[in-house]
């Protein structure tokens, strides 16, 4: 029998062994492509999402600084507030003083000196009779028409402060959620880099389907957080 392979079967082979080198190479492509698709999606993504924390970073930071600033304006208001009640007790201290000592003029005085808000709860006061009346109230000031100056201006500044910190609080905690993200990105990136390091298909393989997976759980998470501030 003659030895060695035939023209025939020589083509055959050489044939063959292209089929299965031009296989082998279109896997190769594919595998490129893929890696070249993921690294720029998962690069505009992480770009987005640093951008993002930045964004709601900043809109915290303002946010807090409000707070402080309105609590500081509250407080301001509140001082306000007791140094008119302080003057109020005093100008009625000098009436009842008067009044005590029969003093007519120096009562008419200390009249004059009222403020006008609180006069109104002063005339509603007296007329409960309070010289004859044992169930009338101590004073003016615990009369229902006695509103304290500048409380209702205290108290909205103070919940303001309140809204505003609340707020500073989850948008940060939003940028926090962002950077997290962005990490995850960032390993993504560092995972398909390293794959077009390795010569074995499998390992590539791996990596590559490890960087989707986790892609595909950061666009998730993305799709639940909100927009950046404009």
């Amino acid at each position: 029998m003659p030895e060695g392979l035939s023209a025939s079967e020589v083509g055959k082979e050489i044939s063959e062994h292209a089929k299965h080198a031009g296989s082998h190479e279109r896997r190769d492509r594919l595998i490129s492509i893929t890696e070249a698709v993921l690294l720029s999606v998962v690069a505009l993504l992480a770009a987005w999402s640093g951008y993002a924390a930045a964004k709601w970073s900043t809109e915290s930071r303002v946010e807090l600084a409000t707070a402080s600033s309105l609590r500081i304006d509250a407080s301001r208001a509140d001082s306000d507030s007791g140094e008119l009640r302080d003057f109020d007790s005093s100008t009625f201290e000098s009436w009842f003083a008067a009044y005590i000592a029969g003093n007519k003029t120096a009562m008419r005085i200390a009249e004059h000196r009222f403020r006008p808000e609180f006069k109104v709860a002063f005339d509603a006061w007296r007329a409960t009779k309070p010289a004859t009346n044992p169930e009338a109230p101590r004073g003016p000031t615990s009369m229902p028409q006695y509103k304290r100056p500048g409380e209702a201006e205290a108290q909205a500044l103070d919940e303001r402060a309140k809204a505003a910190f609340l707020d500073g609080e989850k948008d940060g905690s939003t940028a926090d959620k962002y950077i997290r993200l962005t990490v995850v990105l960032a390993s993504i990136l560092f995972l398909v880099g390293i794959s077009t390091h390795f010569p074995y298909r499998g390992v590539r393989y791996g990596l590559i389907g490890l960087g989707i997976a986790l892609l595909v759980l950061s666009l998730v998470q993305l799709s639940g957080l909100p927009l950046p501030p404009s």
